[in-house]
């Protein structure tokens, strides 16, 4: 058991008091080495539409920073667990508030310091550095001042700021931040004039000639219109840049006065580099969690439920309720549409649900629902659903029907015996599998074979999962099956509820499907027989 984060606090006047250890805001102490971030978005991505869901969340963010983040899933309920309590301290309006404006700070550092590793201009150059590094100084110290206040109750953000606390009383971060007011506030007293001539500029020191500003705007007040709204300035972007001119220009103004620029040039020389690789690692890692929560937080609005799952990376037992697809109810969300949400369970030697009926039902959306929430349960993030008892997965399989690839010469059959084959020979028994109506393309006897042998072959295995299919017989192979089925309106079965429930398949599923693709349904058949 760790002591207590209040304990690690420097005491006042005590600058040689070490900062608690502390390294990330994703990892707990002892299992920062346990990061393996993939580059590669997982391949089930597609199938679950959790490529929607991602590229939503990292929109108009740092892309690249975030996305191998939200790819890595861990079977490790320490980890999760500690993630969950970070964001339950992050969902708190008064905890979130003071982050954006840190990570903009930041994220202006990182510009800086990229484009001051393009200036040929060595005054230049050192001008971006010492900006930079003024904005990290004092981003830094207003996290800190934001942090203190708050009741934290995770042990992250407990050990940020005792971390903080530590590093901003160190030697190396109060002597960065002196020196950068000092040389600041050195430079910012420079007075110089420049007298055009033609194309010539000539830099000068100030010599105290009079400002005219006052004068001319005294002999131009009686032109002045009064009760007229100025228009608004339009906003600047500092972005710190120089044309070749005005390169020049600082280049003879740094000649003119030699001492404070070489004072600038040893400043830069002793903190080339100051961003502290804790910080810069925070910096990265709480966007996860202020992305993720902006995501949900229009879902939420709207009255979808959110809950912190309980993980398990060892009980199969599986208790969902209230879930939707996360990808789905963004988009119906936005178009002001009705979600469905949906419960399911798995217990004891439970290990697959079976899911039939009529088409255009859910069954589908279910199946995607169930394959996001053990992805996004392995990332600790708040899932879809009222509650939710979760397994931790090593790897999320899905199986979906797919176009057929003119490149890999094969049939769709033989394309889905493939596929299926690598899945089989990789997934373990801690892995989910998602099947979406396999073998459709071959005759019915050969569905039920095939579909057979590899429910099997899963179930054998001791995996867990999901399986769409027409096939009724499926939901019966063995105690480890759950059958649930997709319902409609009774007095019109023409009509979709979307609501999956558990119960005995009703053997009409495959029935409803020939019917429908031939189209001799009763609300078909009414179409074109009328009185």
């Amino acid at each position: 058991m760790r002591e207590p984060v209040e304990n690690a606090l420097p005491r006042d006047g005590d600058r040689t008091a070490e900062p608690p250890v502390f390294r990330s805001i994703l990892f707990p102490p002892g299992l920062e080495d346990a990061r393996a971030e993939r580059t590669e978005q997982p391949a089930c991505f597609v199938d679950l539409n959790l490529d929607q869901v991602i590229a939503a969340i990292v929109a108009r963010r740092d892309e690249d920073v975030l996305r191998p983040i939200f790819y890595s899933t861990y079977r490790n309920e320490e980890i999760i667990r500690y993630r969950q309590a970070v964001f339950a301290d992050v969902e708190r309006a008064e905890v979130i508030r003071i982050f954006p404006g840190f990570c903009e700070a930041m994220r202006m550092v990182r510009a800086d310091i990229a484009y001051a590793d393009k200036i040929s201009s060595r005054c230049h150059r050192h001008m971006v550095i010492l900006r930079a590094a003024g904005l990290y100084c004092e981003a830094v110290a207003t996290l800190l001042r934001g942090l203190q206040p708050l009741d934290l109750r995770s042990a992250g953000l407990r050990d940020l700021r005792a971390y903080l606390a530590g590093y901003t009383d160190s030697h190396g971060f109060t002597t960065l931040a002196t020196q950068t007011r000092d040389v600041r506030a050195t430079l910012s007293k420079i007075s110089y004039g420049m007298l055009f001539r033609g194309d010539k500029v000539t830099v000068r020191r100030y010599a105290a000639e009079p400002d005219y500003t006052v004068t001319i705007l005294d002999r131009f007040a009686k032109f002045r219109q009064t009760h007229v709204e100025p228009p608004a300035s339009p906003r600047i972007r500092d972005d710190f840049s120089l044309n070749h001119i005005e390169e020049g220009i600082l280049e003879f103004v740094a000649r003119l006065f030699a001492e404070q620029f070489q004072m600038l040039e040893e400043y830069v020389a002793r903190h080339s580099q100051f961003i502290d690789d804790t910080v810069a690692t925070f910096d990265r890692e709480i966007g996860f969690f202020v992305a993720y929560l902006a995501f949900i937080d229009r879902l939420r609005q709207a009255g979808l439920p959110f809950c912190r799952p309980d993980v398990s990376a060892s009980s199969k037992d599986t208790d969902v309720a209230e879930s939707f697809d996360l990808a789905l109810a963004a988009k119906l969300v936005q178009e002001r549409g009705g979600v469905v949400c949906n419960d399911f369970r798995l217990t004891d030697a439970e290990r697959l649900i079976v899911v039939s009926g009529p088409n255009q039902g859910g069954k589908t959306t279910f199946a995607r629902m169930f394959g996001q929430l053990h992805f996004l349960a392995g990332l600790g993030c708040p899932v879809p659903g009222r509650r939710a008892r979760l397994f931790l997965a090593d790897q999320v399989f899905t199986h979906f029907e797919r176009e057929e690839d003119i490149t890999n010469l094969r049939g769709k059959l033989e394309d889905d015996l493939v596929r299926l084959h690598r899945t089989c020979q990789v997934m373990t028994s801690n892995s989910v599998v998602v099947l979406n109506e396999i073998f459709n393309s071959t005759s019915l006897e050969d569905q039920v074979f095939l579909s057979t042998k590899v429910l099997e072959q899963i179930l054998a295995i001791d995996a867990i999962g999901v399986c769409v299919t027409f096939i009724d017989a499926l939901s019966k192979l063995s105690e480890k099956t759950v059958s649930m089925v997709s319902t409609v309106v009774p007095d019109d079965p023409a009509v979709r509820t979307f609501a999956i429930v558990r119960k005995p398949a009703d053997g009409l599923a495959y029935a409803l499907s020939l019917a429908e693709k031939r189209g001799v349904t009763y609300a078909q058949l009414r179409t074109r027989v009328r009185p």
